[in-house]
This record gives C-alpha cells, sequence and structure tokens, in this order.
C-alpha cells in the first residue's frame, strides 16, 4: 500500500540515533478479527497484519536484516483498527530495535574452586555413607 506511513524506531543498544523505516518498505493489511466487539466485529476490518521484509530494507544495518529475515506482526488485542495499528506498530519496532542490538558477551568458561570441589566430595562421601547404612545389618 501507498498510504502507509514511516515507522520510526526510537533510540536504543545498537541504534544510538533511532531508526526511520520508510513506510514504501511496510506492507499494511486490514482484516475482520475475532474476539470482542459484539456484531460490528462482523463489518469492520480491524485486524492488522504489518510486514517487514528486512532483507531488502534501505536503512537497516546488514547484521540485523540478516537477523530478521521478513517480520510479520499481527494485532487483534483491541477493538478499534487505529489501536491496533499503533499495537503493531510498536511491535516491529520492538523487533527492530532488538535485532539491532549487540549480541550479549560470551561467557567464559570458570573452574570449579578447590574450597567447592573438596565440598562436593564431602557431601558425596556424606550420601554414600547413608546410603551404605540402609543396607543390612551384619553380625560381627
Amino acid at each position: 500500500m501507498s498510504g502507509t506511513p514511516a515507522l520510526v524506531v526510537p533510540p536504543g543498544p545498537g541504534l544510538p540515533d533511532g531508526l526511520v523505516v520508510p513506510g514504501e518498505e511496510l506492507v499494511e493489511r486490514f482484516s475482520r478479527a475475532s474476539g470482542p466487539g459484539g456484531q460490528g466485529v462482523n463489518t469492520t476490518d480491524s485486524r492488522v497484519e504489518l510486514v517487514f521484509d528486512a532483507t531488502t530494507s534501505s536503512v537497516l544495518p546488514p547484521h540485523a536484516a540478516e537477523r530478521l529475515g521478513v517480520v510479520r506482526v499481527v494485532a487483534t488485542e483491541q477493538r478499534s483498527q487505529r489501536q491496533n495499528r499503533v499495537a503493531a506498530r510498536d511491535r516491529l519496532a520492538e523487533r527492530i530495535r532488538e535485532a539491532c542490538a549487540p549480541p550479549p558477551p560470551k561467557r567464559v568458561p570458570t573452574k570449579p574452586s578447590k574450597a567447592s570441589r573438596r565440598r562436593r566430595l564431602e557431601a558425596k562421601a556424606r550420601r554414600g555413607q547413608t546410603k551404605a547404612l540402609r543396607g543390612r545389618v551384619r553380625p560381627d
């Protein structure tokens, strides 16, 4: 659709200045939603589906475009199309922000300390003793 407004993605990790996705890169579809709304739900196209192909986007960084691929967001929670449209756009903006964020640092594996190894072995020995006492009593 040509009448889709641009999507403003607020600043976040990996996007210090935010981002504006042109409306031409978004596809917005409206259809009838299920759920609350009485008889009006049968006549109103309140369900909003927002599709964004990140792989062909001109504004996303390459790593984010690769991570996202084609994103499809659907909003049907509200009775009004306008509120569902806002909800879908908010969700898409959040997904884009998450994709642009840098990955968390890799965890460096650590070795157990001497004290923790000693405590583990002592606990194992105590447990073994407890289990050994469950056996038959042998006369000496």
